[in-house]
């Protein structure tokens, strides 16, 4: 990949490859590069929004600014009584995109489909392991327990597919509009695998969106242009620049110079520069997140609750919300799941600060040393990991207790910290993909997402049975009960400190007009226009 053309450079050749001179180009500062472009691989919301919500298309999605279903490259689809089989029916005449490197000979059809959730979970797939990507391990769709839900996926004809479940699944539906599920091109694949270059199926990507790939300079621009194809009609915008921009101060510094046209996660000191800006107008929506601090619960002396529970209330966490948050708004937690999700427990209470009983407990536990960790990106759940890490290792200091604090780059974070050895306190945190409580409980704290997604590599059998068995109903008040029993469960096991559900920014020039904050976390371009 080429490293050295400047960020100006490419923004004139966006502008020349538009093919006319009023082409519209619309400038994102994005906050992180991509680990890759394969969203069924990658688990981050800035790898989500340079792949899958560009890029690709899924059988069904999420209404633009909402977490309600609709059709996608289904424009139908039936359940049966027993709530087992889903047949979905395709749209027709769906096209994958034609570039320099990929030219289909073919429409999107049920191959496509089957192919795209198949060499997710079938090991006998050549896609599933490392002949395609080291390392490989597809953490949502292992995380989303599908692999335990999904008995199979088949081609009935073209435009027909059937995926057949072992037991019920309330939350499926809106699983399949999550980014894993995105539907990619078999004969891409297959044109691949032939050529012996399969690594190029995460690089250079191919699907049905409603903007296609242009180049990527490494940790500095990624170019777009919309799909003349798409079959929902071409975009407003010509040319889509993701430019790289790490630093939050530095991504609001180019939008308010015109530089970029949106960015999202600001620092919250910059707020109010920001709303005293003519130029700009600054979006914000409560969070569907969760900022936490994950312990690994199976190296003692953290395996005990006592402990757990101890260095949670060492913590001075309304100093701590207050530091990192200031005025951009944050709620503390008090269950994993935030306030403004159905079945929120409104009974349960995290630990109250209470540093004298904490230097007791852990004493006794002789705890006097801890691994503390935190990553060098701002997340909407955590503006400042850094700092936090600082503020807590300051606290649990009072208590006897030494942190180290380790850093890694958030590809690399995010990579070591799930590994079950991972020592000591993992700051992490969530936004919800799809609205459903079971994104929350299941994804993040289920048996089959340790070593995934489970950063805490807890087990607890009575919480796992309470979240499986409301996945099993459809019955929304059945479900609210048993996720009820859950928080009360997780709040007295403690495999987390919970920090706080945030309120979410994006900064946005007003000559753009049609992009809109989303509760799941999305960055999404497909119906946005700017005035020139």
């Amino acid at each position: 990949m080429k490293k050295t053309m400047t960020f100006a450079a490419a923004l004139l050749a966006a502008s020349v490859l538009g093919g006319m001179a009023n082409a519209k180009t619309l400038v994102y500062c994005s906050e992180a590069s991509p680990a890759n472009f394969d969203p069924g691989t990658t688990t981050g919301g800035n790898d989500f929004d340079a792949s899958s919500r560009t890029v690709y298309s899924r059988l069904v999605e999420f209404k633009h600014g909402g977490t309600e279903i609709e059709p996608g490259l289904a424009n139908k689809w039936e359940i049966s009584d027993d709530g087992l089989v889903y047949t979905f029916h395709l749209h027709p005449g769906v096209k994958f995109q034609t570039t320099d490197y990929f030219k289909p000979t073919r429409d999107l059809n049920a191959d496509d489909v089957v192919f795209s959730f198949d060499r997710q979970f079938n090991k006998q797939n050549p896609w599933n392991g490392e002949k395609y990507l080291p390392n490989l391990t597809w953490d949502y769709y292992t995380g989303m327990d599908m692999p335990k839900y999904v008995a199979k996926w088949e081609k009935v004809d073209d435009l027909t597919v059937k995926l057949t479940l072992t037991e019920p699944n309330a939350p499926m539906l809106a699983n399949l509009g999550m980014d894993f599920a995105s539907i990619v091109s078999k004969e891409y694949a297959d044109q691949l695998e032939k050529d012996g270059k399969m690594a190029d199926f995460s690089t250079k990507p191919i699907g049905t969106g409603p903007f296609q790939f242009v180049d990527y300079q490494l940790d500095s621009v990624i170019r777009y242009a919309a799909n003349p194809d798409y079959f929902k009609g071409k975009e407003k915008i010509d040319d889509l620049v993701f430019a790289i921009t790490p630093d939050a101060t530095a991504r609001i510094q180019k939008v308010l110079a015109g530089e970029c046209d949106v960015a999202p996660y600001p620092n919250p000191a910059d707020i109010g520069t920001i709303k005293a800006n003519q130029d700009v107008n600054l979006l914000d929506q409560a969070g569907l997140n969760i900022g936490y601090m994950s312990y690994n619960t199976t190296i003692p002396p953290l395996d005990k609750p006592e402990v757990r529970h101890a260095l949670n209330q060492a913590i001075d966490r309304e100093a701590l919300i207050k530091s990192l948050f200031q005025d951009a708004g944050a709620t503390p937690a008090q269950n994993l799941i935030p306030p403004t999700m159905w079945s929120w427990n409104k009974d349960v209470k995290f630990d109250s600060y209470d540093p004298e009983a904490a230097k007791k407990v852990l004493a006794d536990a002789g705890l006097k040393e801890i691994q503390l960790w935190a990553s060098d990106r701002v997340r909407p759940y955590n503006p400042n990991f850094q700092r936090a890490a600082e503020l807590i290792q300051a606290d649990w200091a009072k208590v006897g207790v030494k942190a180290e604090i380790v850093n890694y780059e958030w590809t690399k974070y995010r990579e070591e910290g799930k590994k079950k050895e991972r020592p000591g306190a993992f700051q992490i945190g969530w936004t919800g993909d799809n609205g459903d409580p079971d994104n929350f409980f299941a994804t993040l704290f289920a048996c089959s997402a340790i070593g995934v997604s489970n950063y805490s590599s807890w087990c607890d059998k009575d919480f796992e049975d309470l979240i499986q068995k409301a996945k099993k109903t459809s019955d929304q008040g059945e479900r609210t009960k048993l996720y009820e029993q859950a928080q009360e469960i997780f709040a007295k096991q403690a495999p987390a400190f919970l920090l706080a559900h945030s309120q979410v920014y994006a900064v946005v020039r007003k000559n753009v007009s049609g992009f809109m904050m989303d509760p799941l976390g999305i960055h999404r371009f497909d119906g946005v226009d700017k005035a020139e």
